[in-house]
């Protein structure tokens, strides 16, 4: 323990082993507890050093909670490993103010107060780094506080000078400076905390049904032709389900049966045949060439393409011929399936990892390194969870210590400690529990839990659907839940994301399931984008407007600085984010309120209550703000009537405009 404690430092992640992380431009909260014994006031700094070298020095602020926390905001712009240690000291200035304040006015030892404030102010002023013109109004202060000829009203005039205690703020007198321990901040791409995601199966992309009643599979050629529409409305990844061989053995047929026509493509998470395994692409999709060709498409349209890493294989993929160690064999001699009882997935065999490790970490690392080859840098990971945690602190701490752009999300749908260690570990996205969080009082507890609690280590990437995931609140919420999920997760997380038919609104599910009907897992989709699109069916012009929000409003693209606010009505969420001025790309303030009717079968109408101190302006002054959906303005206060009918428009998007 220093002479003035430092404990409890952020960001950080539990237990100390791991480095927290952020995203070139985050607003990072850097916050530490510190205080003293007595009376005495202190001052904290943040030392933060670059990965070139650069230093620099940040006075953090008391956020006055009764905690003694201190927090100061920085934005890393340059990516690599930073190091920072806070530095607490004695602020004599500090203390002397507040003790002169009271004094002073009292007529209490004022003598001496004015006495020690100038001696005080003689030191500062005798420091040759400070420029001449502040020394000169230091001394010059110094001056009149043992002046005779003036008052202490004239004093007070000195105590209570803003220019003064800018100088002290800037400059201050440091007296018994404790260092924390040196800290790593591990700063990554924007991308690796910062998108909109839309995956699609490129299978169904471009597929025709034949004269004979067939489907013809369409191909990575056809599958070009939908990224112009991905890119217009306004997604910055395209994802793609595994694009390699499906095996033959045991493959599945629609709605998950066990027995396949010829015609029955299989699931792509049944990876491996005799035309390959993970290093291979699916014949009917075409050519390895044909991939970068995609990839190459993509990114004329400003699209990255995320691929999926799925560690596992069917039953006739290379692997079980070629290195049978590698799964688990049953006592009968057959191969274990995958299971998760009482499903079990006979068309895929789970690998086991104890058996010969050094050479399953040989082959997938040979494997991620040629899709690395082929382009991509973005790797969204099957189940991580049901693979050794250590792993995946190897193999991602390998990829990117050669690709050090490389992005790996986790699909880690599981229990809250695997769900943050594989955060720990590496992965620099994780799926999420926001799938099932729909009630006010849910959704509350969990923006809470990710923009702050683990923020400094697990960034959510807040998907609205998946191939497996059709939620009851989809399923029956109709057409408003669906604009609901949406803007939510558009506007709570900085990453989020949607499988293919969102806009269409496909919630018919099989039955007994949480999944769509006639699953696009085990089969061909058909769907008529353009038709939906002209009988007004499609939720396209939607999604491309709260992606042009997105775009225009950096607040949305910060994974912290959420609060929550009030509203007298419990299906009425109420949040906002706020992007100071110093950390904004235009270095102007930026406001998002975010009010939603969770509610998707109701109109509501209730008090909205907002503390708008956070974001500067004084509790009980009215401020203009802008519904950037339906371009609505109203002036607003700290108690303001709503008014949100699900069947119109259920989501309030509100900009607060004419902030300087």
């Amino acid at each position: 323990m220093g002479r003035i404690p430092l404990v409890l430092p952020r960001p950080s992640v539990p237990g100390g082993l791991f480095a927290p992380r952020a995203f070139l431009g985050e607003a990072v909260p850097f916050q530490i507890t510190a205080f003293r014994e007595g009376h005495d006031l202190i001052g904290v700094h943040l030392r933060l050093v670059s990965p070139s070298g650069a230093e620099t020095l940040h006075r953090l602020a008391p956020l006055n909670n009764g905690f003694d926390q201190w927090r100061v905001l920085v934005a890393p712009l340059e990516s690599g490993e930073w190091t920072f240690r806070f530095e607490a000291f004695a602020d004599e200035f500090a203390t002397w103010e507040h003790a002169a304040a009271l004094k002073i006015a009292a007529g209490v030892d004022s003598a001496l107060m004015r006495e020690i404030g100038a001696q005080l102010f003689e030191r500062a002023a005798a420091e040759k780094t400070r420029p001449a013109a502040d020394r000169k109004r230091l001394a010059a202060a110094a001056e009149r506080l043992r002046s005779p000829a003036h008052d202490d009203a004239d004093a007070l005039e000195i105590v209570h000078d803003e220019a003064i205690a800018a100088l002290f703020a800037s400059r201050p007198l440091r007296e018994l400076v404790t260092h924390s321990d040196e800290h790593t901040l591990i700063v990554e791409r924007e991308r690796a905390g910062v998108g909109a995601w839309y995956e699609f199966f490129p299978r169904s992309e471009g597929a025709r049904r034949l004269k004979d009643g067939s489907i013809k599979s369409g191909t990575f050629r056809t599958a070009i032709k939908r990224l112009p529409v991905v890119s217009d409305m306004g997604f910055d990844v395209v994802y793609l389900p595994p694009i390699h061989p499906i095996g033959e053995v045991n493959r599945k047929g629609p709605n998950n049966t066990l027995s396949a026509g010829p015609g029955d493509p299989g699931s792509p998470w049944a990876i491996g045949s005799r035309f390959g395994g993970h290093d291979a692409v699916h014949p009917d999709l075409g050519t390895l060439a044909d991939f970068r060709a995609f990839v190459r498409a993509a990114s004329a349209q400003g699209l990255e393409v995320a691929l999926d890493l799925a560690l596992q294989a069917a039953p006739d993929h290379p692997w079980v011929r070629e290195h049978p160690e590698w799964f688990t064999t049953l006592p009968d001699g057959s191969i274990a399936y995958a299971e998760n009882p009482p499903k079990k997935y006979q068309d895929i065999y789970p690998i086991n990892f104890d058996n010969d490790p050094e050479g399953i970490r040989a082959e997938v690392l040979r494997i991620v390194r040629h899709w690395i080859a082929q382009g991509v840098r973005i790797f969204r990971v099957d189940n991580p969870h049901t693979k050794p945690l250590q792993f995946w602190e190897w193999l991602i701490a390998t990829v990117t210590a050669e690709t050090p752009d490389a992005v790996f999300l986790a699909e880690a749908f599981t229990r809250p400690a695997p769900l943050q260690a594989l955060a720990y570990s590496g992965f620099q996205q994780s799926y999420s529990y926001f799938t099932w969080r729909n009630t006010k009082a849910e959704l509350e507890e969990f923006f809470a839990w990710i923009t702050d609690e683990t923020a400094d280590f697990m960034r959510p990437n807040l998907f609205v659907n998946t191939p497996d995931i059709l939620t009851e609140y989809l399923q029956y919420g109709g057409r408003p839940a669906y604009k609901v999920r949406a803007a939510l997760a558009a506007t709570a997380g900085a990453s989020y994301g949607v499988y293919a038919g969102y806009e269409l609104y496909e919630n018919v599910a099989r039955p007994g399931s949480e999944e769509n009907i006639d699953n696009e897992k085990y089969e061909y989709k058909l769907r008529d984008w353009e038709g939906a699109e002209a009988r007004g069916d499609s939720l396209r012009p939607y999604l491309t407007r709260l992606n042009e929000i997105r775009r225009a409003h950096p607040a949305l693209r910060q994974l912290r600085g959420l609060t929550i606010h009030w509203s007298d009505d419990d299906a009425i969420l109420v949040y906002l984010k706020h992007l100071p001025a110093a950390l904004s790309p235009d270095g102007t303030p930026d406001t998002i309120i975010v009010v939603a009717n969770v509610d998707p079968h109701s109109a509501r109408q209730t008090m909205v209550h907002i503390d708008s101190a956070v974001f500067g302006v004084e509790s009980g002054t009215d401020y203009d703000v802008e519904d950037l959906i339906t371009g609505d303005r109203w002036t607003w206060n700290r108690d303001n009537f709503v008014r949100l009918d699900a069947f119109h428009e259920p989501v309030h998007i509100l900009h607060v405009r004419g902030q300087s």
